[in-house]
C-alpha cells in the first residue's frame, strides 16, 4: 500500500510537470518561441494562488482564504497577463530578445520571491497552502490517489483544449508562422499577433501548473523556482517530442522518473556528507540522456506529426 501511495505521489508531481510541458509546447513546439523563463511563470502562478487561498497571516499581505479553484483561475490570469506584457514588448524583435527577456524576468521574479517577505514570506516560503481533499491527509494512499485523479483531469483538460486548438485554423496558422513567417504573412496572417496569443496561452498554462503543484505539496519556497526547473521542462519536451502534446506528457513522466530515481540512488550510494555535491550528478544524468535521445531520435520519442506529410502519404498510396 505504501508503494502504491508513493507511486501516486510520484505520478502527481510528474503530471504537474506535464502541464508545464504542454504550455512550453504551445510556445516552442507550435510557434517557435524560445522561452527560457519557465520557472518564473510557474512560480508566479504558485505564489498568486497561495496568496489568495491561504489563511490570514499577520506577517504578510494576502491570506484571503478563497477557494482553490479561484486561486487556480487567478494564477492563470497572472501568468497570461505577464506573458502578454512580455510578448507586446519583445515579439516584434528578433527571437534572441525573447530568450534574454524571459530569463531576466525569471531571475527577477525569483529575487522577488526571495526578498519580498511582505508578499511572499521571503526565504521561509509560504506554508499552510490548502490541499485538495485535505480531509484525507491522514490516509496517504487515498489522499494521493484522489489528488492523482484530480491532476490527471487537469492534464486531460489542458491536453484536449490544446489538441482542439492545434487542429483549428488558429493552430494551423501558428505552425505556418513557425515554418515560414513571410509566406504566412502573404496569406493574410498576422505573425506578431499570433505569437503574442500563443505566448500568453503558454504562460497561463505554466502558471496553472505552478498553482496545481503548490496546492498538492502544500508549501512553496523561492528555491523551488530556480533556473534548474526551466532546464528540466525543456529536457522533458525535447525527450518527449517537441510539437506533439502526447510527447510533452510522455517526456515529463519519463524525465521526472529518471530525476527522482537518480536522486534516490544518490542518497543510497553516497554518505550524507557528500550528497549535496553528488546531487549535481542528476544534471549530468539528464544531460547524457538528452545527448542519447538527440543522437537516436533528434525529434524526440513521439515527434510531431506533420499533417501535410500524412496527407501526401495517403495520396501516394492511392496512386
Amino acid at each position: 500500500m505504501e508503494l502504491l501511495a508513493y507511486a501516486a505521489f510520484f505520478l502527481t508531481i510528474a503530471l504537474t510537470y506535464a502541464i508545464m510541458c504542454l504550455g512550453l509546447n504551445v510556445q516552442w513546439g507550435q510557434t517557435g518561441l524560445f522561452n527560457v523563463g519557465v520557472a518564473g511563470f510557474v512560480g508566479l502562478g504558485a505564489y498568486v494562488s497561495a496568496a489568495l487561498t491561504t489563511p490570514d497571516a499577520a506577517e504578510r499581505i494576502g491570506g484571503f482564504g478563497l477557494p482553490i479553484a479561484v486561486g487556480w483561475i487567478a494564477a492563470m490570469a497572472a501568468g497570461g497577463v505577464l506573458a502578454l506584457a512580455v510578448g507586446l514588448l519583445t515579439l516584434r524583435m528578433r527571437s534572441d530578445y525573447l530568450a534574454i527577456t524571459t530569463f531576466g524576468i525569471a531571475v527577477a521574479l525569483q529575487l522577488v520571491f526571495q526578498n519580498a517577505e511582505v508578499l511572499t514570506g521571503g526565504a521561509f516560503g509560504m506554508a499552510f497552502i490548502p490541499r485538495p481533499f485535505a480531509g484525507l491527509q491522514g490516509q496517504s494512499f487515498a489522499f494521493n490517489m484522489v489528488n492523482l485523479a484530480l491532476t490527471a483531469a487537469v492534464v486531460a483538460g489542458v491536453y484536449l483544449l490544446l489538441e482542439h486548438l492545434l487542429r483549428s485554423p488558429w493552430g494551423r496558422a501558428l505552425r505556418a508562422v513557425r515554418e515560414d513567417e513571410i509566406a504566412a504573412q502573404a496569406l493574410g496572417k498576422n505573425p506578431v499577433l499570433l505569437r503574442i496569443q500563443a505566448f500568453a496561452l503558454g504562460g497561463a498554462i505554466m502558471a496553472l501548473a505552478g498553482a496545481v503543484q503548490a496546492h498538492f505539496i502544500g508549501f512553496i519556497a523561492p528555491g523551488n523556482y530556480l533556473p534548474m526547473m526551466t532546464f528540466q521542462v525543456w529536457a522533458m519536451l525535447i525527450v518527449g517530442g517537441s510539437g506533439n502534446n502526447r510527447g510533452a506528457v510522455l517526456g515529463a513522466v519519463l524525465v521526472w522518473a529518471i530525476w527522482a530515481l537518480s536522486g534516490a540512488a544518490i542518497s543510497e550510494i553516497f554518505p550524507a556528507a557528500q550528497q549535496a555535491r553528488a546531487a549535481s550528478l542528476q544534471i549530468v544524468i539528464i544531460g547524457v540522456m538528452l545527448c542519447i535521445i538527440l543522437l537516436w531520435r533528434p525529434q524526440g520519442i513521439l515527434p510531431e506529426v506533420r499533417s501535410v506529410s500524412r496527407h501526401l502519404g495517403i495520396r501516394n498510396k492511392d496512386s
